[in-house]
């Protein structure tokens, strides 16, 4: 069985991060929920109360087999402050290990230089925040190990991407049809 870890912050765009966790336990992904703002209790971009599963600096990342960062401000720069999350994106990155990040959260990938010569997306008002990547202005961008997506508007075909890599296209087809999405 595939693992994922979605980091949660104060301030995380709420949809961007539970859809995500929501599809990929759809697939039977094991999905860890870890907070990077030091307490599992959190309060989204728009107020409501999330619990995190675990503390991002508790989290064992053996066998994980993918992190992903919501944005939300100012859920995204509190996942930037943590060293938790910060230093296990740039060991996935360095390792080769899958890396995804929705909104305004690419923006850290492309402040630890981890976009460098990639193509990538963002939320328009951070594409100029991306570092030395090839900003595409589309839903979803797949450059290696790295997905993006440029908002909650893409949320539920970048959620669909990481689940046909975690679990196959089959399974994302099959989640595509369960929940009517028609795009």
């Amino acid at each position: 069985m595939s693992k994922a870890v979605v980091f949660f912050a104060d301030g995380t765009e709420e949809c961007e991060a539970l859809l995500v966790v929501d599809l990929l336990r759809r697939a039977k992904v094991e999905v860890v929920v870890a907070s990077a703002s030091g307490k599992k209790e959190l309060i989204s971009s728009h107020g409501v109360a999330l619990t995190a599963d675990a503390l991002a600096e508790e989290v064992d990342y053996t066998g994980v087999d993918l992190v992903v960062l919501p944005g939300g401000i100012p859920g995204t720069p509190n996942l930037a402050a943590c060293s938790a999350v910060t230093d296990t994106v740039k060991s996935f990155c360095k390792a080769g290990k899958k890396v995804a990040a929705i909104c305004a959260a690419p923006s850290i990938l492309g402040a630890l230089g981890l976009l460098d010569g990639r193509k990538a997306t963002a939320h328009a008002s951070f594409q100029d925040k991306l570092g030395g990547a090839e900003v595409l202005d589309v839903e979803v961008v797949v450059d290696g190990n790295i997905t993006t997506s440029y908002g909650l508007g893409g949320a539920i075909p970048f959620g669909l991407e990481l689940v046909r890599q975690l679990a196959g296209a089959e399974e994302a087809d099959r989640i595509a049809a369960a929940i009517a999405y028609r795009h």
